[in-house]
């Protein structure tokens, strides 16, 4: 696991965590320097997902130990806010219900935080592997018809595809069974309620009212911004918006 700092070390700190099978340069490199005049942004990039170590992804629970310790190491175990896209936004709900370290502003962003049993999540893990990996591998659709009609969806999808950080082979088939599996097994607690900290989650309407109902499952009292968008779209297409609207929940020490 690495971590990539950038702006002032004195400022308040900001992590960032990618999502699913993504590259955290790929998923931030347009909102980093938005935060880096204001914030200390730290950059999470997992085991397994980082071409400058030979590693490999293995559960969500050691991954985020691993967190855990480097933010107790360097800052005293104490951050501004965290900001979880998909897979990310898990890890933003562990780190916050675990209570190892202490994060004033959790912010998801349009994470699923799906659940399943084991088996469950073996027979999706099973289905999705074989189409998501060899985007991650080759950076394409494995099929010349569904690249074409990718790029014909407009600019979400095509967007949304960058967000993969294009061809990547250093990345192991397991590495990314792994993660998808380990996120779908990792239990997210019920009722999350931690003094001192505040839950925003940047809920894209167009998901689904299903996720409205989970996220306030998992949260007491989660502060939802609603935005008329698909999954992650306003990182990805919108990254002045919002980089704005971070701004304006963390607000400045």
């Amino acid at each position: 696991m690495k971590f990539y700092s950038f702006g002032k070390a004195t400022a308040p700190v900001i992590m960032l965590l990618p999502g699913t099978c993504c590259h955290w340069k790929s998923n931030f490199a347009k909102v980093i320097p938005l935060l880096a005049d204001t914030y200390h942004v730290l950059c999470v990039s997992y085991d397994g997902f980082d071409k400058t170590e030979e590693t490999e992804f293995t559960t969500m629970l050691e991954e985020t130990e691993k967190i855990e310790n480097y933010i107790r190491e360097h800052f005293s175990g104490h951050i501004r806010a965290a900001y979880g896209c998909s897979l990310g936004g898990s890890f933003v709900g562990l780190l916050t219900a675990r209570k190892k370290i202490h994060i004033d502003y959790g912010i998801l962003g349009s994470s699923d935080l799906d659940q399943a049993s084991p088996l469950a999540a073996k027979l999706q893990t099973g289905l999705l592997l074989p189409m998501i990996y060899p985007v991650i591998r080759d950076g394409k659709m494995p099929f010349r018809f569904l690249d074409r009609r990718v790029q014909n969806m407009g600019d979400y999808v095509s967007t949304f595809m960058e967000m993969f950080g294009g061809a990547r082979p250093y990345i192991t088939k397991r590495s990314c069974r792994n993660q998808f599996y380990s996120d779908l097994i990792t239990p997210m607690p019920d009722g999350i309620d931690v003094k001192g900290t505040e839950i925003h989650i940047f809920y894209a309407l167009k998901m689904g009212k299903k996720y409205r109902d989970r996220y306030k499952q998992h949260f007491v009292h989660p502060i939802l911004h609603e935005q008329d968008l698909q999954h992650e779209e306003l990182l990805a297409c919108y990254p002045d918006k919002w980089a704005r609207l971070v701004k304006s929940i963390v607000g400045i020490i």
